[in-house]
């Protein structure tokens, strides 16, 4: 698949694992619902369908409002992204590992 990272590689590349790769990926930033389904290949309306489980659960945070927009990030203080952000890098690592062996 087309820009495939090992994070879909290994956990599929639906709508939801797509978003958190991008959010993994970027976790320095903030950024609109737009920017974050254009970035990640989903589009808006999927997106919308499963954001607010993402919200109420804490895996994202809004950050601030510039204009109508609000933007989000991905909450590194919740044990549970730590985790992922954890495993992200594992599987990444591991890769490199087993290309240099």
């Amino acid at each position: 698949m087309e820009n495939e990272t090992i994070f879909t590689e290994v956990f599929g590349s639906n709508p939801i694992m797509k978003v958190l790769d991008f959010l993994i990926s970027f976790q320095l930033f903030d950024y609109p619902l737009t920017e974050i389904a254009k970035n990640s290949g989903v589009s808006y309306s999927s997106l919308q369908t499963f954001w607010d489980r993402l919200v109420r659960n804490k895996i994202v945070i809004k950050t601030r409002r510039v204009g109508k927009s609000d933007l989000y990030k991905l909450n590194t203080n919740n044990p549970a992204v730590k985790q992922l952000i954890k495993l992200d890098w594992n599987l990444v690592t591991g890769v490199e590992q087993e290309v240099m062996n």
